[in-house]
């Protein structure tokens, strides 16, 4: 039967987005419901990427979705009784929301009524006093049974336990309920028995059928034979939920046709009124008064009591009325919003109309009260629109960029149309995600930069750096460097950088030389996806060095020879002898060159430029001028420290262009550098000697002069007049032993010369033919500086070795 019943309810149909199905209730878990996928025209397969969610205003969820097929089944058993107490209908609304794109289906399940609840008595046991001299058919009211099910399914019929005095009988009250009454069948005999134990039995029309039992406990008493009436079967009254305790209520009123105490009403909630409604209410036992004494303000519209009137007397009778209060809604329930769907962060590229959050907003007040108006602030790229029923979608209504706002905090403010009004805020936050639309930013789009030439290889040049402000990868800059042409060559080759940080590097040494200036770019790229990138041009310019010494292009000089330039021996002060050209691949003041005499044999003979790098005479030539000259000209450059460069030039002084160039090796420097420690003694050890010689000489002359005064017979008389020895003694000078030939020279201790010789006095840097020769060959030799006629008879000769000199020419003869 429960099968059939479940066949017959799985009924649904759908109506614009919403489908109902049927179903009885405590139906077990996972018992299908229905194909909501087929029912709805949704395609199953795409649940789960659509992000399905079922909404339910239940604490409970009932119903449970299979993403796989759309399947809806029974989750947990579902207690109508629990659900809608005693409404006639009762029935469960679900929302189903699915997402990209957001669409929104009302369900409703009709919860079909079971008969799971047998009739209960308020109470277990019935006390009823009877007196004993009623007669039969009186009536005594019992107790209604009380059953959660509806319909059929509750309370329909009441059945007594067999008995001669009583029977039941059902009555009707003017709202139509009914209710049992216990009529006397026969006159009760309390000597004969004072107390009768009936049981009630209510019995409900389900099937199976189900039924409670409540003891009726029948006291016989000899006394009043009256109860009191209400005036009135049923009371109606109403009251606003918000009253304060002791608002009246309602004054219910009985009477009673007996005297005395028997007559004596009082009034009293009776067993059948449920113990929190006694609580919410209080009713004056004397007057029948009925007023507030709780809160109503989260109760039922509509509550049900029973009125009981009881007289005084001693065996006191009583009747039962029913009171109905309708409670009045006043305004004190504020709007309630409730976030069904919210989609934070969303991209700050989202289109215009992308649905954010899905809001419902109801108000439990009924009429004007419960009507809300909803709204957001105008100020923010959103906007609120009304979905249906109760629910409003909030949209992008304006372009997003979560550089300028990163978060968003939309204030939603529902209000009811009241007097006054009263409203709700809630917040939503909305964080904006990140897109890579910014890419790399420079401060500037070009620098300069300078680099020294001779730097360090792997040494920082510059750093660059570019700003992203986008978040997380998509702000994540990574550098590196256009590739280019430098000279036949990769930029790489000359510059590395650091990806991260920026910094470049130099890979290899710059020369200024080689390279003066480049410029290239570095480019800047987010890691986004797509990446973004951005270029800086950069320009490097390299600055000079002073590493490299003047270099000597003229006079040309090979393999360590000495350039010669020939001056005519008649050269004037002032001649041009030579100009010495030089270069310096340095810049600026690296490159500026100044020319200086760093030697020369005759340094009043030269001088030298210091700009034009010109060597002049400084006079006039002499005949006494040696005829071979080596100058030493010094190239200086201006920078710091200077560095430079020398040339030697030999300079030869003739008239004509000899066949044969004389050798300068054996030049002024050379002898300069003989001149060593060593030879300097050596020379102090001659000029020692030379004092001892000079001293004895001059003691041989004093001797001689003292015997020429002393011994008339000696013959010391020179043939030699004295004017001619004045005449050449000053021309007489000491001549390398190289000046002599054996002819010329008897080395016999005081030998005289038997001839009379010419002599030239001469001092060359190089081999001479300058000899002493007979007179006779003296007319082969044309008459010239230097050459003397010095007859023989008045000089002698003396030859003194030495490691300097091998013989000096002395006057041994002197007239006075």
């Amino acid at each position: 039967m429960r099968v059939y019943l479940m066949v017959c309810c799985l009924i649904f149909y759908t109506v614009n987005g919403q489908v109902e199905y049927s179903i009885p209730e405590e139906t077990e878990p996972g018992t299908p419901v229905g194909n909501l996928a087929q029912d709805l025209g949704i395609v199953a397969a795409t649940l789960p990427s659509r992000k399905f969610r079922m909404i339910t205003s239940s604490s409970k969820q009932y119903f449970s979705l299979d993403a796989s097929t759309g399947a809806l089944s029974v989750k947990e058993p579902i207690d109508r009784e629990q659900i809608c107490a005693l409404k006639p209908t009762c029935s469960l609304n679900y929302e189903l929301v699915l997402e990209n794109p957001l669409e929104l289906y009302k369900m409703q399940f009709k919860i079909l009524d079971v008969n799971d609840n047998a009739p209960i008595f308020p109470l277990d046991e019935y006390h009823l006093n009877v007196a004993e001299f009623l007669a039969p058919g009186a009536r005594f009211t019992l107790p209604n049974a009380q059953d959660p099910d509806e319909g059929i399914n509750g309370v329909q019929s009441y059945t007594l336990s067999p008995n001669e005095l009583f029977r039941l009988e059902m009555q009707t009250r003017g709202d139509g309920s009914r209710y049992p009454e216990l009529v006397l069948e026969k006159p009760l005999d309390r000597e004969q028995q004072a107390t009768h134990r009936l049981v009630v039995t209510a019995k409900d029309g389900g099937t199976p059928q189900r039924s409670g039992d409540a003891q009726v406990v029948v006291t016989v008493l000899d006394t009043n034979d009256n109860a009191p009436a209400f005036e009135h079967s049923v009371y109606r009254a109403s009251v606003s939920e918000n009253s304060p305790n002791g608002t009246l209520v309602t004054q219910v009123h009985a009477t009673d046709l007996d005297e005395g105490q028997n007559g004596e009403v009082r009034y009293a909630f009776s067993n059948s009124t449920p113990a929190e409604l006694q609580k919410m209410f209080h009713i004056n036992p004397q007057t029948g008064e009925i007023r507030v004494s709780g809160s109503l303000g989260a109760r039922k519209p509509l509550l049900e009591m029973f009125i009981e009137a009881r007289d005084k007397g001693v065996f006191g009778m009583s009747t039962v009325a029913k009171l109905l209060v309708e409670i009045i809604d006043v305004k004190n329930n504020a709007p309630e919003i409730t976030v069904t769907s919210l989609s934070s962060p969303i991209p700050e590229d989202s289109s215009l109309g992308t649905v954010i959050a899905l809001l419902s907003i109801t108000d439990e007040d009924p009429g004007e009260n419960g009507k809300v108006i909803c709204q957001i602030p105008t100020n923010i790229p959103f906007q609120l629109k009304s979905s249906f029923d109760s629910y409003y979608s909030v949209v992008t209504s304006g372009l997003l960029d979560r550089e300028r706002v990163s978060e968003y905090n939309i204030t939603v403010t529902a209000s009811d149309l009241g007097s006054p009004p009263i409203a709700t805020q809630k917040t939503l936050r909305v964080h904006i995600a990140d897109v890579n639309d910014n890419p790399p930013k420079f401060l500037n789009q070009m620098r300069e930069v300078s680099i020294m030439e001779n730097n360090k290889p792997g040494v920082s040049l510059f750093h660059v750096s570019a700003s992203d402000p986008d978040l997380g990868e998509n702000g994540r800059v990574s550098y590196l460097l256009r590739d280019i042409d430098i000279q036949g060559s990769s930029l790489t080759s000359y510059l590395a950088i650091d990806a991260d940080s920026g910094i470049v590097y130099a890979k290899g040494i710059f020369d200024f030389e080689q390279l003066q200036s480049f410029h290239f770019q570095v480019e800047a790229k987010d890691n986004g996806s797509p990446a973004l990138a951005s270029a800086f041009i950069v320009s490097i310019t390299i600055l000079d060095q002073n590493d490299n010494a003047p270099i000597i292009l003229y006079p040309g000089v090979r393999n360590g020879s000495v350039a010669v330039e020939i001056v005519p021996r008649l050269a004037d002060a002032d001649y041009l002898v030579a100009k010495v050209v030089a270069h310096d691949p340095d810049s600026g003041q690296n490159a500026w060159l100044s020319y200086h005499l760093l030697q020369s044999s005759d340094s009043s003979l030269f001088r030298v430029s210091p700009n034009a790098g010109e060597v002049r005479t400084s006079r006039s030539m002499r005949s006494s001028d040696p005829i071979k000259h080596k100058v030493v000209v010094l190239v200086k450059d201006s920078g710091e420290p200077p560095l430079s460069s020398s040339v030697t030039l030999g300079i030869l002084l003739a008239d004509s262009l000899p066949q044969a160039l004389p050798d300068f090796d054996d030049s002024l420097e050379a002898r300069g550098q003989q001149l060593s420690s060593l030879n300097f003694y050596l020379i102090i050890g001659l000029a020692c000697l030379s004092f001892v010689f000079l001293g004895f000489l001059i003691f041989l002359l004093a001797i001689r002069l003292f015997h020429c005064r002393t011994s008339p017979s000696c013959s010391c008389c020179c043939c030699c007049p004295t004017d001619e020895y004045e005449k050449y003694r000053y021309n007489v000078r000491m001549l390398p032993s190289s000046h002599f030939t054996p002819e010329m020279v008897e080395v016999a201790g005081m030998g005289k010369l038997t001839h009379t010789y010419l002599y030239r006095a001469s001092l060359g840097v190089g081999p001479s033919n300058n000899n002493l020769m007979p007179n006779g060959d003296a007319g082969n030799l044309s008459k010239g500086a230097g050459l003397l006629q010095v007859p023989a008879s008045c000089i002698q000769v003396q030859k003194v070795k030495s490691d300097h000199f091998n013989a000096i020419l002395v006057v041994s003869r002197v007239f006075f």
